[in-house]
Protein backbone atom coordinates (compact mmCIF):
# COMPACT_ATOMS: atom_id res chain seq x y z
CA UNK A 1 0.00 0.00 0.00
CA UNK A 2 1.03 3.63 -0.67
CA UNK A 3 1.30 6.12 1.70
CA UNK A 4 3.22 9.15 3.02
CA UNK A 5 4.60 10.49 6.40
CA UNK A 6 4.53 14.65 6.76
CA UNK A 7 4.25 16.76 9.85
CA UNK A 8 0.34 17.53 10.18
CA UNK A 9 -1.75 20.58 8.41
CA UNK A 10 -3.82 22.35 10.32
CA UNK A 11 -6.54 23.03 10.80
CA UNK A 12 -7.63 20.65 8.23
CA UNK A 13 -5.76 17.97 10.19
CA UNK A 14 -8.07 18.18 13.26
CA UNK A 15 -10.97 16.51 12.17
CA UNK A 16 -9.44 13.32 10.85
CA UNK A 17 -7.13 12.96 14.06
CA UNK A 18 -10.29 13.77 16.00
CA UNK A 19 -12.20 10.85 14.37
CA UNK A 20 -8.72 8.74 14.42
CA UNK A 21 -8.51 9.17 18.52
CA UNK A 22 -11.96 8.32 18.77
CA UNK A 23 -10.68 5.17 18.28
CA UNK A 24 -9.23 4.85 21.80
CA UNK A 25 -10.45 7.45 23.79
CA UNK A 26 -13.35 6.83 26.30
CA UNK A 27 -14.80 9.93 26.09
CA UNK A 28 -15.01 11.54 22.36
CA UNK A 29 -13.26 14.63 21.19
CA UNK A 30 -13.97 16.74 18.75
CA UNK A 31 -11.75 19.19 16.29
CA UNK A 32 -13.13 22.18 18.62
CA UNK A 33 -11.98 20.64 20.79
CA UNK A 34 -7.97 20.01 19.78
CA UNK A 35 -7.94 23.39 18.09
CA UNK A 36 -8.39 24.82 21.62
CA UNK A 37 -5.55 22.75 23.30
CA UNK A 38 -3.37 23.99 20.77
CA UNK A 39 -4.62 27.21 21.44
CA UNK A 40 -3.20 27.20 25.34
CA UNK A 41 0.26 25.92 23.68
CA UNK A 42 2.65 28.33 22.72
CA UNK A 43 4.66 27.97 19.60
CA UNK A 44 7.17 27.55 18.43
CA UNK A 45 8.31 25.27 21.16
CA UNK A 46 11.82 25.73 22.94
CA UNK A 47 13.64 23.02 24.34
CA UNK A 48 16.84 23.11 26.24
CA UNK A 49 19.10 21.16 28.87
CA UNK A 50 19.68 21.47 32.64
CA UNK A 51 23.21 21.78 34.22
CA UNK A 52 23.35 17.61 33.85
CA UNK A 53 22.42 18.02 29.94
CA UNK A 54 19.01 16.89 30.47
CA UNK A 55 16.32 17.62 28.26
CA UNK A 56 14.04 20.47 29.36
CA UNK A 57 11.58 23.13 27.88
CA UNK A 58 8.66 22.23 25.82
CA UNK A 59 8.11 21.30 22.73
CA UNK A 60 6.10 18.56 20.13
CA UNK A 61 6.28 16.94 17.16
CA UNK A 62 3.59 15.68 15.08
CA UNK A 63 2.78 13.71 11.96
CA UNK A 64 0.77 11.65 10.01
CA UNK A 65 0.46 9.02 7.10
CA UNK A 66 -1.74 10.09 4.31
CA UNK A 67 -2.45 7.71 0.99
CA UNK A 68 -2.99 8.81 -2.03
CA UNK A 69 -7.00 9.87 -2.23
CA UNK A 70 -5.25 12.34 0.99
CA UNK A 71 -6.92 9.98 3.87
CA UNK A 72 -5.77 10.18 7.08
CA UNK A 73 -4.33 6.63 8.14
CA UNK A 74 -2.32 6.96 11.53
CA UNK A 75 -1.16 9.94 13.47
CA UNK A 76 1.27 9.89 15.98
CA UNK A 77 2.67 12.68 18.65
CA UNK A 78 6.05 13.00 20.66
CA UNK A 79 6.36 15.86 23.23
CA UNK A 80 7.39 17.71 26.35
CA UNK A 81 5.52 20.04 28.34
CA UNK A 82 7.80 22.39 30.91
CA UNK A 83 6.55 19.75 33.85
CA UNK A 84 7.72 16.76 32.18
CA UNK A 85 10.37 15.17 34.11
CA UNK A 86 13.85 15.88 32.36
CA UNK A 87 14.97 14.28 30.20
CA UNK A 88 11.85 12.88 28.90
CA UNK A 89 9.26 12.95 26.14
CA UNK A 90 6.03 11.57 25.70
CA UNK A 91 4.42 9.58 22.83
CA UNK A 92 1.22 8.32 21.46
CA UNK A 93 0.49 6.60 17.83
CA UNK A 94 -2.19 5.46 16.80
CA UNK A 95 -3.26 4.03 13.14
CA UNK A 96 -6.81 3.17 11.66
CA UNK A 97 -8.11 -0.11 13.12
CA UNK A 98 -8.74 -1.28 9.32
CA UNK A 99 -5.37 0.23 8.24
CA UNK A 100 -3.41 -1.97 10.28
CA UNK A 101 -0.42 -4.27 9.96
CA UNK A 102 0.64 -2.55 6.55
CA UNK A 103 3.79 -0.97 7.87
CA UNK A 104 1.96 2.29 8.55
CA UNK A 105 2.58 2.15 12.47
CA UNK A 106 6.31 1.72 11.93
CA UNK A 107 6.92 4.49 10.10
CA UNK A 108 5.06 7.22 11.98
CA UNK A 109 7.01 5.41 15.08
CA UNK A 110 10.47 5.63 12.79
CA UNK A 111 9.52 9.61 12.19
CA UNK A 112 8.71 10.47 16.23
CA UNK A 113 11.59 8.69 17.69
CA UNK A 114 13.88 9.91 15.11
CA UNK A 115 13.21 13.58 16.48
CA UNK A 116 13.43 12.16 20.17
CA UNK A 117 16.77 11.43 19.31
CA UNK A 118 17.71 14.48 17.92
CA UNK A 119 15.93 16.27 19.91
CA UNK A 120 18.42 14.77 22.86
CA UNK A 121 16.04 12.81 24.97
CA UNK A 122 17.04 10.19 27.21
CA UNK A 123 13.96 8.61 27.72
CA UNK A 124 10.29 7.82 25.92
CA UNK A 125 6.80 7.35 27.65
CA UNK A 126 4.25 5.68 25.92
CA UNK A 127 0.74 4.39 26.99
CA UNK A 128 -0.84 1.43 25.64
CA UNK A 129 -4.35 -0.71 26.28
CA UNK A 130 -3.45 -3.23 28.11
CA UNK A 131 -6.54 -5.14 26.14
CA UNK A 132 -4.39 -5.01 22.98
CA UNK A 133 -1.87 -7.64 22.79
CA UNK A 134 -0.36 -6.75 19.22
CA UNK A 135 -0.35 -2.93 20.63
CA UNK A 136 1.66 -4.22 23.66
CA UNK A 137 4.12 -6.36 21.42
CA UNK A 138 4.71 -3.19 19.08
CA UNK A 139 6.35 -1.37 21.90
CA UNK A 140 8.16 -4.31 23.27
CA UNK A 141 9.20 -5.21 19.62
CA UNK A 142 11.04 -1.77 19.80
CA UNK A 143 12.76 -1.76 23.04
CA UNK A 144 10.09 -0.64 25.27
CA UNK A 145 9.38 -1.92 29.11
CA UNK A 146 5.96 -2.35 31.20
CA UNK A 147 6.67 0.30 34.31
CA UNK A 148 2.90 0.41 35.40
CA UNK A 149 -0.59 0.07 35.24
CA UNK A 150 -3.50 2.32 34.97
CA UNK A 151 -6.78 1.53 35.85
CA UNK A 152 -10.24 2.84 34.60
CA UNK A 153 -13.57 2.25 36.15
CA UNK A 154 -16.47 2.81 35.71
CA UNK A 155 -20.40 3.76 37.70
CA UNK A 156 -23.12 2.97 36.28
CA UNK A 157 -25.72 5.54 37.80
CA UNK A 158 -29.10 3.83 36.21
CA UNK A 159 -28.14 0.54 38.35
CA UNK A 160 -26.79 2.31 41.41
CA UNK A 161 -29.01 2.49 44.55
CA UNK A 162 -25.46 2.20 47.30
CA UNK A 163 -25.62 5.11 49.40
CA UNK A 164 -22.42 6.62 51.06
CA UNK A 165 -22.81 7.64 54.86
CA UNK A 166 -20.17 9.87 55.76
CA UNK A 167 -19.33 10.77 59.32
CA UNK A 168 -17.02 14.11 58.56
CA UNK A 169 -15.46 16.67 61.85
CA UNK A 170 -17.81 19.03 62.18
CA UNK A 171 -15.19 21.96 60.52
CA UNK A 172 -14.85 20.26 57.53
CA UNK A 173 -17.28 20.96 54.82
CA UNK A 174 -18.17 20.13 51.37
CA UNK A 175 -18.73 22.72 48.40
CA UNK A 176 -18.42 23.46 45.38
CA UNK A 177 -15.99 26.39 44.29
CA UNK A 178 -18.16 28.46 42.72
CA UNK A 179 -19.60 29.20 46.35
CA UNK A 180 -16.43 29.99 47.88
CA UNK A 181 -16.07 33.72 48.35
CA UNK A 182 -12.67 34.01 50.07
CA UNK A 183 -10.41 36.16 47.51
CA UNK A 184 -8.07 34.29 47.42
CA UNK A 185 -9.39 30.91 47.02
CA UNK A 186 -7.41 30.73 43.59
CA UNK A 187 -4.09 30.60 45.09
CA UNK A 188 -5.20 28.54 47.81
CA UNK A 189 -6.44 25.91 45.14
CA UNK A 190 -3.65 25.73 43.58
CA UNK A 191 -1.24 25.21 46.28
CA UNK A 192 -3.77 22.59 47.10
CA UNK A 193 -3.22 20.97 43.54
CA UNK A 194 0.48 20.96 43.63
CA UNK A 195 0.96 19.44 47.06
CA UNK A 196 -1.58 16.56 46.43
CA UNK A 197 -0.11 16.32 42.96
CA UNK A 198 3.43 14.90 44.73
CA UNK A 199 2.03 12.21 46.13
CA UNK A 200 0.74 10.47 43.04
CA UNK A 201 2.21 7.17 42.33
CA UNK A 202 4.57 7.73 39.01
CA UNK A 203 4.38 11.45 39.48
CA UNK A 204 7.63 13.27 38.07
CA UNK A 205 9.02 16.51 37.07
CA UNK A 206 8.07 20.53 37.97
CA UNK A 207 4.78 21.47 38.67
CA UNK A 208 2.83 23.52 36.68
CA UNK A 209 3.19 27.51 37.69
CA UNK A 210 -0.23 29.05 38.36
CA UNK A 211 -1.03 30.28 34.81
CA UNK A 212 -0.82 26.46 33.38
CA UNK A 213 -2.43 24.98 36.38
CA UNK A 214 -5.74 27.38 35.22
CA UNK A 215 -5.44 26.03 31.37
CA UNK A 216 -4.63 22.17 31.93
CA UNK A 217 -7.19 22.45 35.21
CA UNK A 218 -9.62 25.13 35.66
CA UNK A 219 -10.06 25.38 31.92
CA UNK A 220 -10.81 22.38 30.70
CA UNK A 221 -13.32 21.14 28.06
CA UNK A 222 -16.19 20.31 30.52
CA UNK A 223 -14.76 21.66 33.44
CA UNK A 224 -17.03 24.29 35.57
CA UNK A 225 -16.48 25.65 39.02
CA UNK A 226 -19.74 24.34 40.03
CA UNK A 227 -18.29 20.66 38.94
CA UNK A 228 -14.97 21.32 41.13
CA UNK A 229 -15.98 20.58 44.61
CA UNK A 230 -13.82 21.68 47.71
CA UNK A 231 -13.76 20.30 51.47
CA UNK A 232 -12.69 22.97 53.43
CA UNK A 233 -11.34 23.82 56.80
CA UNK A 234 -12.68 27.09 57.72
CA UNK A 235 -10.91 29.21 54.97
CA UNK A 236 -8.27 26.34 54.05
CA UNK A 237 -9.06 24.48 51.28
CA UNK A 238 -7.96 20.82 52.23
CA UNK A 239 -9.33 18.40 49.63
CA UNK A 240 -10.60 18.76 45.68
CA UNK A 241 -12.66 17.16 43.46
CA UNK A 242 -12.29 17.94 39.86
CA UNK A 243 -15.54 16.54 37.30
CA UNK A 244 -15.61 17.33 33.56
CA UNK A 245 -19.11 16.64 32.63
CA UNK A 246 -20.12 15.26 28.81
CA UNK A 247 -23.52 16.16 28.25
CA UNK A 248 -23.47 14.74 24.82
CA UNK A 249 -22.50 11.17 26.50
CA UNK A 250 -24.29 12.39 30.21
CA UNK A 251 -21.02 10.88 31.37
CA UNK A 252 -18.74 12.63 34.04
CA UNK A 253 -15.09 11.81 34.62
CA UNK A 254 -12.78 12.21 37.78
CA UNK A 255 -10.48 14.17 36.54
CA UNK A 256 -8.75 14.93 39.77
CA UNK A 257 -9.02 13.97 43.55
CA UNK A 258 -6.48 15.06 46.30
CA UNK A 259 -6.88 15.58 50.58
CA UNK A 260 -3.78 16.97 52.03
CA UNK A 261 -1.55 14.77 54.07
CA UNK A 262 -2.64 16.46 57.35
CA UNK A 263 -6.51 15.12 56.40
CA UNK A 264 -6.25 11.77 55.19
CA UNK A 265 -7.66 9.41 56.99
CA UNK A 266 -10.88 11.16 58.12
CA UNK A 267 -12.92 10.02 55.48
CA UNK A 268 -12.63 13.29 53.06
CA UNK A 269 -12.21 11.82 49.94
CA UNK A 270 -14.69 9.46 50.31
CA UNK A 271 -16.94 12.17 51.66
CA UNK A 272 -15.88 14.21 48.02
CA UNK A 273 -16.64 11.35 45.53
CA UNK A 274 -20.29 10.78 47.60
CA UNK A 275 -21.19 14.95 47.22
CA UNK A 276 -19.70 14.18 43.18
CA UNK A 277 -22.40 11.18 42.59
CA UNK A 278 -24.84 13.71 44.53
CA UNK A 279 -24.35 16.33 41.88
CA UNK A 280 -24.11 13.80 38.86
CA UNK A 281 -27.40 12.64 39.69
CA UNK A 282 -28.86 15.94 39.23
CA UNK A 283 -27.24 16.15 36.39
CA UNK A 284 -28.83 13.19 34.79
CA UNK A 285 -25.24 11.28 34.35
CA UNK A 286 -25.87 7.95 33.52
CA UNK A 287 -21.93 6.59 33.80
CA UNK A 288 -19.37 8.47 36.20
CA UNK A 289 -15.67 7.08 34.73
CA UNK A 290 -12.43 7.32 37.25
CA UNK A 291 -8.31 6.28 35.81
CA UNK A 292 -6.23 5.13 38.77
CA UNK A 293 -2.82 4.28 39.24
CA UNK A 294 -2.37 0.48 40.31
CA UNK A 295 -0.07 1.55 43.07
CA UNK A 296 -2.88 4.04 44.53
CA UNK A 297 -4.20 2.21 46.13
CA UNK A 298 -5.88 4.17 49.07
CA UNK A 299 -7.86 5.62 45.74
CA UNK A 300 -8.89 2.13 44.59
CA UNK A 301 -10.09 1.29 47.46
CA UNK A 302 -12.60 4.16 47.68
CA UNK A 303 -13.75 3.92 44.22
CA UNK A 304 -14.20 0.15 44.30
CA UNK A 305 -14.85 -1.26 47.79
CA UNK A 306 -16.76 1.86 48.92
CA UNK A 307 -18.05 2.89 45.68
CA UNK A 308 -18.85 0.08 43.72
CA UNK A 309 -16.61 1.36 40.57
CA UNK A 310 -16.16 -1.89 38.17
CA UNK A 311 -13.16 -2.51 36.56
CA UNK A 312 -12.49 -2.17 32.62
CA UNK A 313 -10.09 -2.28 30.50
CA UNK A 314 -7.10 0.37 31.28
CA UNK A 315 -3.47 0.85 30.24
CA UNK A 316 0.05 0.14 30.98
CA UNK A 317 2.61 2.82 30.87
CA UNK A 318 5.31 1.74 28.94
CA UNK A 319 8.94 3.27 28.88
CA UNK A 320 12.38 3.39 26.67
CA UNK A 321 15.69 4.44 27.38
CA UNK A 322 17.67 5.76 24.61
Amino acid sequence: MSFEIHTIRLPDDYTPIAALLNHILSEPTKAEYLAEEDSKIPSPGKLSKDELGRLTGFDRYRVVAVNEEGDLLGYAISWRAPWTAPGELNHMLIVDPIMRNQGIGSKLYEAIEHWAKSAGASKLNFEVPDNAPESIQFAKHRGFEIQRHYFESVLDLSQYDQPILVHLNEAIIITPYSEVSSPDIDQKLYELYRETSFDIPGFSGDYFDYAEWRKWTLDLPGSKPEYVLLAMDEEKPVGVTQLLYNESTQSMYFEYTGVRKAYRGKGIGLALKAKSIELAQKLQVKVMRTNNDSLNAPMLRINRDKMGFEPVPGYYHIVKTL
